[in-house]
């Protein structure tokens, strides 16, 4: 039903973080494969892929996107982690809308207004939960999963979703 992809560059961390929060929609029968798909990292994120049983692409997101089965795709940014309640909600929005939708985010990661207004707005934060045909449609003129996530008219789900840290975040806490 559900494919998850994951754009990464040196983030095993992160990942594994965001698997751990699938589990629970792999064994429920929603999440159909979780797909990585990798800018050129250096470190072990292939191997933590490997070990959790993803399909690991390096070709980016447009190459995830066309090898998906699922309907419904699920873009996620790696560290992220979906929170209890999200495999319903995901369910219900698939069953009945066409359009995209997004995660709430959870109180404790939200960021403070000022914060939002001076640091810029990833488009990926609150994950992205898109069909198939749209993705692969904004996937032509974009070229990273960001990108397809810019821009979009999205519902917001009720469930939550706790933010990975930024990306300069990342780095300098390896």
């Amino acid at each position: 039903m559900l494919s998850v992809l994951i754009e990464t560059r040196n983030d095993e961390e992160g990942l594994a973080r965001t698997l751990a929060s699938l589990i629970g929609g792999a064994v429920e029968g929603v999440v159909r494969e979780v797909i990585v798909c990798d800018t050129g990292s250096t470190d072990q994120t292939h191997r933590v892929a490997e070990h959790a049983g993803c399909q690991y692409v390096t070709d980016g997101v447009a190459a995830g996107i066309r090898q998906a089965k699922g309907d419904w795709l699920l873009l996620v940014e790696p560290g992220a982690r979906l929170m209890e309640g999200w495999i319903d909600e995901v369910v219900a929005h698939t069953a009945r809308q066409t359009m995209a939708a997004r995660f709430s985010r959870t109180r404790a990661s939200r960021t403070p207004f000022l914060a939002r207004v001076f640091s810029g707005n990833r488009a990926l934060a609150d994950g992205l939960l898109i069909s198939k045909r749209q993705a692969a449609a904004a996937a032509k003129s974009a070229g990273s999963a960001e990108a397809i996530a810019c821009g979009l008219a999205t519902k917001r789900l009720d469930a939550e979703i706790w933010m990975a840290p930024a990306k300069q975040e990342r780095r300098s806490s390896t």
